[in-house]
């Protein structure tokens, strides 16, 4: 097991406008404050969404997208960096009106009808992702 210390840094809060990305807004949030290693919780709810599960044994995500109004229970998630860029990795569990649940990877064109995020900077980390041959995913590289 690899492990590194952080450090907590700034907290920050911020509202999402109305049908904005939510991963998007989450990017663009950590670029405006200059933040490239963080984690991030979300609540509120969604317009629609997209989001992913990953198949271990052939290595590729098959997309779900679920075209209804649906309440974020959970969403917790990280920011790194992929290939230079800042990048928002995060995993959600969403409920329809119905109270179904589903969960998985979030992807881009989650759309936003209100949500409340929380995003906390790691110091003492880089958060970069390298691609990892056994997995097939891009994982982080603790330094």
């Amino acid at each position: 097991m690899k492990s590194v210390k952080v450090d907590l840094g700034r907290c920050f809060v911020f509202l999402p406008e109305y049908d904005s990305d939510l991963l998007g807004s989450v990017v663009e949030a950590a670029k405006e404050h200059g933040i490239d290693a963080a984690f991030f919780m979300a609540l509120g709810a969604l317009r629609s969404a997209s989001i992913r599960y990953y198949e271990q044994d052939r290595k590729e995500y098959r997309s779900i997208s679920l075209n209804e109004p649906l309440e974020i229970i959970s969403c917790v998630g990280n920011i790194g960096r992929l290939k230079g860029e800042i990048f928002a990795h995060a995993h959600a569990v969403l409920a329809d009106k119905n109270g179904r649940a589903y969960g998985g990877h979030l992807a881009d064109g989650c759309r936003v009808f209100a949500c409340e995020i929380m995003l906390f900077e790691l110091k003492g980390v880089s958060f970069n992702r390298e691609y990892d041959e056994t997995t097939g995913l891009n994982l982080f590289s603790l330094r």
